[in-house]
């Protein structure tokens, strides 16, 4: 079962957030959308859901265009590009790199997860 987010959560997720009025930047994500023919949010009620394998593709996006400071050219050549397959051959691929940064991140956090655990476990046990 997929878990729709609104537009405004997925906003706040890849931290398009205004910093003086902490509103979230919405319309970089109906831009994109209009871009990227890949992105189709479930519109329900003229409202956008976004389910986790779109959010997975908008922080693609994302990487490619804020972190590597690709154009939107150059992402919509990457994502059209079927590299899945090279990506085992090729370590120096940019989706690879993608793919690395988010596992690195998800193993910190789930480390970070197990040492508060050990942590609050040894302080209970005595």
């Amino acid at each position: 079962m997929n878990k729709f987010l609104s537009i405004s959560e997925v906003s706040k997720i890849l931290d398009f957030v205004d910093p003086k009025t902490k509103k979230p930047k919405n319309h970089i994500l109906r831009y994109w959308e209009k871009e990227f023919r890949i992105i189709k949010p479930k519109i329900i009620n003229k409202r956008r859901y976004y389910d986790s394998n779109q959010l997975e593709i908008i922080k693609m996006i994302k990487f490619f265009l804020k972190t590597e400071g690709m154009t939107v050219l150059g992402a919509k050549k990457m994502i059209k590009i079927k590299l899945n397959k090279l990506d085992g051959y090729n370590n120096d691929s940019l989706k690879a790199e993608y793919y690395r940064k988010n596992l690195k991140a998800k193993s910190k956090l789930l480390l970070d997860r197990i040492n508060k655990i050990k942590f609050y476990g040894k302080k209970n046990s005595s």
